[in-house]
């Protein structure tokens, strides 16, 4: 008997040690990048703080350009390095191209049904492709014009009415941002303009990818920990329900007669391509309302956070702020007769400038997700199939190793340097690169160019009393989107 028990035994204590060791040797060929010491179950979670991108900006001044965090039961690597980031997101580009998943994304955005939050492959393509030829093309982007131009001088006007009072500039910057977007994707302005601003909001701080039942997606209590916040996003995805289907229901009774310059819009589009059936991938009501609710959060999000921080910096820079007004208010006395804006905005270089560096300062998407599927090893160090990478653009658009005076804002840096936003600088990039860079950069970059040459045509600026520039809190609220915490109250005196 004991011959029988020992002849079941030893076989199997071979077996398990051979697996042992070669799990072990297997484990001590793949390093994984260095990083800080982890704790048991929550790995790095004690070490990160809101927001993310500056604790791993500190972080990596300790561990390096390539570093491994565990938070939770997450495996991130963050990439602070333009060098690095050339290699994975252009070289590598297909196996960086997919985003992480994450609850509020998949709630809000129709199970990741948009362009934004999806997988990349052939359905990420015919969405994108559709967004780009009716909405974000170079050619849709000029016939928006007067729809840029006639929410410019609404928000113009209505600061007139408040001159020389104090306004919430970033409320009605906000405002114009986001009837652009619905005029030009909707063929109008939402009823529900403001509720959808809310959602877009707290859509998009849940979404960066933190919340407990993201960093803990297998455990019974995290779920438990995340219902209040499930719940109440579960109920804005019901309130985001009836307004989208009011919006698709509408263009449904009025087909051909929805945009403001005849023809189809976006929303148009979408269904008539729903109704002939010659897509690839067939698409229904929800997709159309995820692709939807991505144009308004995108076009809207980033171009009004850039405005406003443009404001700030600018009324923290007055001699920045002086000359920036001096070339707008010459161009726009030069070309009184001129119909078309557009071409006297192409004449303001150093507002372009002033553009550029609060791009740079200030990227509206600090750090760029992306994941990794399937494993690969860059310098030496193995990043694991599976693994969330996060590009931490703002750092490295702030590294002195690549900026002079990095954490000075100063718009003329740029005239030196052959430096641009579509993504082929690795040092500089505000709009991210490769097949996932943002395809709506062309209408947030005329929407910010024709807000701001009216702002500063037609209005002399100042903080409310008490306020001083030197003493404005310029703390980055904490989401996907790198909004300023506190809205910006200004005193507007019309320029005569």
């Amino acid at each position: 008997m004991l011959y029988l028990i020992t002849a079941l035994i030893l076989p199997a204590i071979f077996i398990f040690f051979k697996k042992w060791k070669k799990s072990k040797n297997s484990k001590s060929m793949k390093r994984l990048p260095p990083g800080p010491r982890k704790l048991p179950i929550i790995g790095n979670l004690h070490q990160t703080r809101n927001p993310p991108f500056r604790c791993f900006r500190d972080l990596y001044n300790k561990h390096g350009p390539l570093m491994h965090l565990k938070l939770g039961e997450s495996t991130t690597i963050v990439v602070s390095s333009p060098d690095i980031a050339k290699k994975l997101l252009k070289d590598l580009d297909p196996c960086f191209a997919d985003r992480p998943r994450t609850v509020a994304a998949e709630i809000m955005w129709y199970d990741c049904s948009d362009v934004v939050f999806c997988p990349y492959g052939d359905y990420w393509r015919q969405m994108r492709k559709l967004c780009i030829n009716d909405l974000l093309s170079p050619k849709m982007v000029r016939l928006f014009q007067s729809i840029r131009r006639d929410e410019s001088n609404r928000l113009v006007d209505s600061l007139r009415e408040s001159s020389g009072s104090s306004v919430n500039l970033t409320e009605r910057i906000f405002s114009l941002s986001s009837f652009v977007t619905c005029r030009a994707a909707f063929g109008g302005v939402s009823e529900d303009n403001e509720r959808l601003l809310k959602m877009m909001s707290d859509s998009l701080q849940m979404a960066a990818g933190f919340e407990v039942a993201d960093l803990f997606p297998s455990s019974r209590i995290a779920a438990a920990l995340s219902w209040t916040r499930l719940r109440r996003m579960k109920r804005m995805r019901r309130e985001l329900d009836v307004i989208l289907d009011d919006i698709i229901d509408l263009h449904r009774r009025n087909r051909g007669r929805n945009s403001e310059f005849g023809g189809e819009d976006l929303v148009d589009v979408f269904l008539r391509a729903m109704e002939e059936e010659g897509l690839m991938f067939p698409i229904n009501n929800h997709n159309i309302k995820a692709v939807l609710f991505d144009i308004f959060t995108a076009g809207t999000d980033t171009t009004a956070v850039t405005i406003d921080w443009a404001m700030v910096e600018l009324l923290r820079h007055p001699r920045v702020m002086a000359k920036a007004q001096a070339e707008v208010r010459r161009a726009m006395q030069e070309n009184t007769n001129s119909v078309e804006q557009n071409d006297i905005v192409c004449d303001m270089k150093y507002l372009k400038l002033v553009i550029k560096e609060t791009l740079r300062l200030h990227p509206p998407a600090p750090m760029l997700p992306r994941a990794c599927n399937e494993e690969h090893v860059i310098n030496g160090y193995t990043i694991p199939a599976g693994a969330v990478l996060m590009v931490n653009i703002w750092a490295m658009q702030r590294d002195p190793r690549y900026w002079n005076d990095p954490e000075k804002f100063e718009p003329e840096r740029f005239e030196d340097q052959a430096v641009d936003f579509v993504g082929g600088d690795f040092k500089y990039l505000p709009f991210g690169t490769g097949k996932r860079m943002c395809p709506g950069m062309t209408f947030g970059l005329a929407t910010m160019e024709s807000a701001l040459a009216q702002l500063l045509y037609n209005f002399d600026w100042k903080l409310s009393k008490s306020v001083r520039a030197e003493d404005l809190d310029m703390t980055e609220s904490f989401g996907l989107i790198s909004s300023r915490t506190h809205n910006l109250f200004v005193v507007a005196t019309l320029y005569n």
